[in-house]
């Protein structure tokens, strides 16, 4: 069993000692190694089951550290640091050979971030090497937001847990690169394309092919991700749940009940309609149904803007298998 502390020396000692463990970001909780030890980074493949095509984040507190393991900071992507960091923004750069290629998984490019959580934010402060830090999950499964998720998964394969309380926005960040001065974006996330284009002033960003099941160029790209155990279906509630037997189903709804399903078996991610509160909602209740003893899940899509089209975007990757 994980030992699950606040205490940041002993997250600390644990880390420059080469251990790999659990730690918080305002997006999900992160499992960190030495971004520049190479067995460091290679333990987090292990325990996550992680194929070694898929690349990882890494992560600093100082974009003046950044500049230390990547060629160049464009100008484009300064402003975007500027603007977002800390925060839910991963920029894809050319890297130095500071950050070995199993980080990248072979790419000359490096996903950096700084996050927006203090006590992650003291951690990285105080240490003299970035980490390398994809979610805290078994590959392929639903990303933990609440030290408690990766207790439960991950517990008997790590020392140590940072809790640092729920996660503030509860979906990963979104990855943005840059080709021939246009700005990329890799991955949806916690940023929305609203924001990007207020900043860069490109109306037309670009927006790669989101599924790759071989050689992703960012991390996030996999077509199949952030699912549990039970199939997920998309699509309209009401039509769906006359499909079904009622005792076989459980519920994501986006802000309704529906009565014909008892109420322990549904999940409302906002009955407000926010999409803040969805997205900080949406992987705790693909946890909580996927528990339930049920055989199917069914959920529904957002409003498909701001952070809606992240929500969209983990919902559709949960119902492929």
């Amino acid at each position: 069993m994980a030992a699950i502390s606040k205490n940041v020396d002993q997250a600390i000692q644990f880390l420059q000692n080469g251990e790999v463990i659990a730690i918080p970001t305002e997006t999900v909780y992160g499992l960190a190694g030495n971004a520049f030890d190479a067995a460091a980074v290679s333990q987090i493949f292990t325990i996550k089951n992680r194929p070694s095509f898929n690349p990882l984040i890494t992560h600093t507190d100082d974009l003046q550290k950044v500049a230390h393991y990547v060629q160049n900071i464009p100008k484009s992507a300064r402003k975007l640091a500027e603007t977002f960091w800390p925060g839910p923004l991963t920029l894809l750069l050319n890297k130095t050979k500071a950050i070995p290629d199993i980080v990248t998984a072979g790419s000359d490019q490096v996903a950096v971030r700084i996050p927006r959580h203090p006590v992650t934010l003291q951690l990285l402060g105080s240490l003299d090497f970035p980490l390398a830090a994809p979610s805290a999950n078994p590959f392929g499964y639903v990303s933990p937001t609440r030290a408690e998720h990766v207790e439960e998964q991950l517990g008997n394969k790590i020392p140590f847990i940072l809790d640092g309380g729920p996660c503030e926005i509860g979906i990963e960040s979104t990855i943005v690169g840059f080709e021939n001065e246009k700005t990329v974006v890799y991955r949806l996330g916690g940023i929305s394309l609203e924001e990007l284009v207020e900043v860069t002033g490109q109306e037309d960003l670009v927006v790669k092919n989101q599924n790759k099941d071989h050689s992703p160029q960012a991390p996030g790209m996999l077509s199949s991700h952030y699912a549990p155990g039970k199939k997920v279906i998309i699509g309209d509630l009401d039509d769906l749940i006359i499909r079904y037997h009622p005792e076989k189903i459980a519920l994501i709804s986006f802000k309704d009940y529906y009565p014909q399903i008892p109420q322990q078996r549904q999940f409302i991610l906002s009955s407000s309609g926010n999409l803040q509160e969805a997205a900080q909602r949406l992987f705790v209740a693909l946890r909580e149904m996927d528990k339930l003893s049920v055989n199917f899940i069914l959920a529904e899509l957002v409003p498909d803007y701001g952070l809606g089209r992240a929500i969209n975007d983990r919902l559709l990757r949960a119902s492929v298998k």
